[in-house]
C-alpha cells in the first residue's frame, strides 16, 4: 500500500473513531483488545483478524466494508521519522534510552541471554493516581521472552537438508 493510500485510509478510520465519540480505552473495553492495539488497528499498524470484526463493527458501526477490508490486509508497520520530534514520543524514546541498559541487564539476569519479543507483544496505557494525588501514566510493555540460541551447525535445518541433497 502506498503511503498516500495508507494515510488516506488511516484518516478515514480516525474520522470514524472521532465521530463515534469513543476513546481508545472505551473501544478496547468493547472489543476485548488493548487500547494500544485498537489505536494500532485504526492507524493501520496492525492487522484486523476475522474473529474481531463483529466486535469492532459493533463498537464502530460506521466502519464500511471497504475500511474493514483495508484493516484486514497486511499492514505497513511503518512510521513517520519526524514522529520522534513529537514531545510525548520523544519522552518515551528518551525513557527507553535512559532505562534500556538497566532493563536489558535485568532481563538477562532474570531470564538469561535473550530479548523481549515485539511480535508476541501486548501494550497498554493506563491512568492512575500517584501517592501525591497527581495523575500518572502507566505504559505496560508485555512481550514474550525469546532466548538467543547457540548457532550449532548440527541444528541448522538448511545445513541438514543440504547434506542430504543429492545435487552437487
Amino acid at each position: 500500500m502506498e503511503a498516500a493510500t495508507k494515510q488516506s485510509v488511516t484518516n478515514r478510520l480516525l474520522a470514524v473513531k472521532s465521530a463515534s465519540g469513543k476513546t481508545y480505552s472505551q473501544l478496547a473495553a468493547e472489543t476485548g483488545l488493548t487500547n494500544v492495539y485498537v489505536a494500532q488497528l485504526l492507524r493501520r499498524q496492525a492487522q484486523l483478524k476475522p474473529d474481531t470484526v463483529p466486535k469492532l463493527r459493533e463498537a464502530l458501526p460506521d466502519l464500511t466494508d471497504e475500511l474493514i477490508g483495508a484493516m484486514m490486509s497486511s499492514p505497513w508497520r511503518s512510521y513517520d521519522p519526524n514522529l520522534i520530534q513529537e514531545p510525548t514520543v520523544y519522552r518515551l524514546n528518551e525513557a527507553v534510552m535512559h532505562f534500556g541498559e538497566s532493563i536489558k541487564e535485568i532481563i538477562n539476569e532474570d531470564f538469561g541471554d535473550g530479548i523481549m519479543s515485539a511480535i508476541d507483544f501486548y501494550c497498554s496505557v493506563d491512568k492512575i493516581k500517584g501517592v501525591d494525588g497527581n495523575n500518572r501514566v502507566v505504559v505496560t510493555l508485555d512481550g514474550k521472552y525469546l532466548s538467543h540460541s547457540e548457532q550449532r551447525t548440527e541444528n541448522m535445518v538448511s545445513r541438514i537438508n543440504l547434506r542430504g541433497s543429492t545435487s552437487e
